[in-house]
């Protein structure tokens, strides 16, 4: 699902973590770290049966993970709304938030159900609803840190201020036969 990730993590015994796209990818070789390292990790995914799959995996190298999914679909606010109705009802702090889930260049300009664009909604919007509807139990750690994933295309964006939803001029990236992408 991941390379192992080679870092070095403390003891996180007695402490919770939210990853969000932990079914795969980055945030799933995040959630196996935090759990090896003992944290509580609830994998916000947006597929289940995905997650499912992610926590076998997990638990087939760390058996003692604690390892709770959760659903999310970034590209709803009432589903991000949902998640930290949860999260917020359970009144137990959340010591680390991990923002990794995204969306990369659907072929075709998309909505969300909310009716931004897809990529700005699921990945900025999604993210940004989340981590302001957790502050209440993020701040009751005193000590919570929040962490926001990018890509390095982040840094070729330009902001279209005339066309924040794509509407004019949405353009994919595409493959350029290699592993790479041409943006």
């Amino acid at each position: 699902m991941a390379a192992n990730l080679e870092v070095t993590v403390p003891d996180l015994s007695g402490k919770r973590a939210v990853v969000t796209g932990s079914n795969s990818g980055l945030g799933f070789g995040l959630a196996r770290r935090l759990a090896a390292a003992g944290a509580e990790v609830v994998m916000a995914v947006r597929n289940r049966a995905k997650g499912e799959a992610a926590v076998a995996e997990i638990r087939a190298t760390v058996p003692d993970a604690k390892l709770t999914i959760r659903n999310l679909d970034l590209s709803s606010l009432t589903s991000v709304a949902a998640l930290a109705e949860q999260l917020n009802a359970e009144g137990r702090p959340i010591d680390i938030l991990i923002n990794n889930a995204g969306v990369m260049t659907p072929p075709e300009r998309d909505t969300t159900a909310d009716g931004f664009e897809l990529q700005f909604g699921s990945n900025h919007l999604g993210h940004f609803a989340l981590t302001g509807h957790l502050l209440p139990v993020l701040r009751a750690t005193g000590t919570a840190r929040v962490v926001s994933l990018s890509s390095i295309a982040a840094r070729r964006g330009r902001i279209h201020f005339d066309d924040l939803q794509f509407e004019k001029s949405y353009a994919r990236c595409r493959p350029t036969g290699s592993r790479s992408w041409r943006c």
